[in-house]
């Protein structure tokens, strides 16, 4: 048991929380940032996202503008994702 003990103090040193930039805390996924704090958020949507989002509309049956920001897209996408089914929860 003596064996563990150096490990404890290190452990207890090495324990406090520093904040770092580009660290990830508990219980945060930075995937998953709220699109309205995105930093390029208002500029228009990706190649990759319109295509998506086409596809997904297409799905659910339903027109949607194609002059939508980073972020509309990625909130419409996330809509129409549960809307047909292709959300991953």
């Amino acid at each position: 048991m003596s064996e563990l003990t150096p490990n404890l103090g290190a452990m207890s040193d090495s324990s406090r929380e520093e904040e770092t930039l580009g660290a990830v805390r508990d219980g945060e996924n930075p995937a998953e940032k709220d699109p309205s704090d995105w930093v390029t958020g208002d500029e228009p949507m990706t190649a990759p996202q319109r295509s998506y989002l086409d596809t997904l509309a297409r799905e659910a049956g339903e027109e949607i503008p194609a002059d939508l920001t980073k972020a509309e897209a990625s909130e419409q996408i996330d809509r129409l994702q549960s809307a047909t089914g292709r959300d991953s929860a």
